[in-house]
């Protein structure tokens, strides 16, 4: 595979949580009808339909309450992004638990509403010849082609110095991977749970874990001392090296720590296991043990490189004879390959793909 690695422009967003979600809006080329298609559509799409119940309603209330007692800058994050878009501040939250919404109805499809697919594979290398290296691509619905971007955020409230995040316009912080200034990385992976409670949203956890804290054991010790909402995974890397997997559960959290972490879409630890939640008619989820055994054969084999995790999350089920359905493709608003993005803790950078990345063509984000 060819690849081709220019430098891009992060965009900047800075100030308090507020500013920052505000300043999303302004941003070149930010389009609203488009961000609100990605977002908030969905849910008025989803409560037409009758998917928010009174169960699901109970919840998302006292999520908010969680929310705003527990992590009052991502609930300003969210306010800032929804007055910047012109969207209600409860639809794009309620956007933000759509797939635990989805969990709580047990399935894919609510009462004709279909949830968007959601996967994505991730992995870390503790050590290598290009340093400590995360690696995710990012399998969601096509109708955030166009939205993703390279955020660098600093404000009062990021006590690690600065944090470079790839996301969404409209959706807050680390709302699929991102790293500090301290070179503390983190991407996630969706796992559809059977059990969910009132505790921490996985997309806010991950940008307050980037906020606060600088190495893999911080991450870890403030991880083990919070309740969760349930559902998801967690890879996380260090500049030292330092190397885990954490699975989200309700109940409990998994962790797995070791010089070379993977997952994608199902809860892997005895503990949690028998919570994952089948997929039914989600294309990519259910490829989910597919691609964790395809990974797990050639991760081993890495020696680090940033072009040879390029290369390994540019993988098709007919390259070589080989069934490796890594990058994927499809039509529209279906769920696909979306981006792909490389973190190096030793450079401070990342390295970022729109759209499938068997294009092979990066760029380049420093810290």
């Amino acid at each position: 595979m060819i690849v081709a690695i220019e430098e891009g422009q992060a965009r900047e967003l800075r100030g308090d949580a507020w500013q920052r979600g505000r300043a999303q809006a302004s941003a070149p080329g930010s389009d609203a009808a488009r961000v609100a298609a990605a977002t908030v559509a969905r849910v008025i799409e989803a409560r037409r339909a009758g998917v928010f119940d009174d169960r699901a309603l109970s919840y998302l209330a006292a999520q908010r309450r969680f929310v705003e007692e527990n992590d009052p800058h991502s609930l300003a994050e969210v306010s800032g992004i929804a007055e910047g878009f012109g969207m209600k501040v409860d639809d794009l939250f309620a956007h933000l638990h759509m797939r635990i919404v989805g969990d709580l109805g047990e399935g894919a499809t609510l009462d004709g509403a279909p949830l968007d697919g959601d996967g994505c594979s991730a992995f870390a290398l503790g050590a290598g010849r290009d340093g400590p290296l995360v690696a995710k691509n990012r399998d969601f619905s096509g109708a955030h082609l166009g939205i993703q971007t390279v955020f660098r955020h600093s404000g009062p409230d990021i006590a690690t110095g600065s944090m470079l995040c790839v996301g969404s316009l409209g959706s807050p912080g680390a709302y699929s991977s991102g790293m500090n200034a301290r070179g503390l990385m983190l991407a996630d992976t969706q796992i559809g749970a059977r059990t969910h409670r009132v505790g921490w949203l996985r997309y806010f956890l991950m940008t307050r874990v980037l906020a606060r804290c600088s190495d893999v054991a911080e991450a870890l010790a403030f991880i083990r001392s919070v309740p969760h909402a349930g559902g998801g995974s967690l890879i996380l890397a260090d500049a030292a090296g330092a190397v885990a997997g954490v699975e989200l559960g309700a109940a409990s959290v998994a962790v797995e720590e070791g010089e070379r972490v993977l997952r994608t879409n199902h809860f892997l630890s005895e503990e949690l296991a028998r919570d994952t939640l089948p997929p039914d008619d989600d294309r990519i989820a259910a490829n989910s043990e597919q691609r964790l055994a395809f990974l797990s054969h050639r991760l081993p084999a890495l020696t680090g490189e940033v072009a040879e995790a390029m290369e390994l999350m540019a993988r098709h089920t007919d390259d070589a004879g080989e069934p490796a359905p890594v990058c994927q493709h499809a039509q529209g608003a279906d769920a696909q390959t979306l981006s792909s993005v490389v973190y190096s803790g030793r450079d401070r950078c990342l390295y970022f793909h729109e759209g499938t990345p068997c294009l092979g063509k990066w760029k380049r984000f420093a810290l």
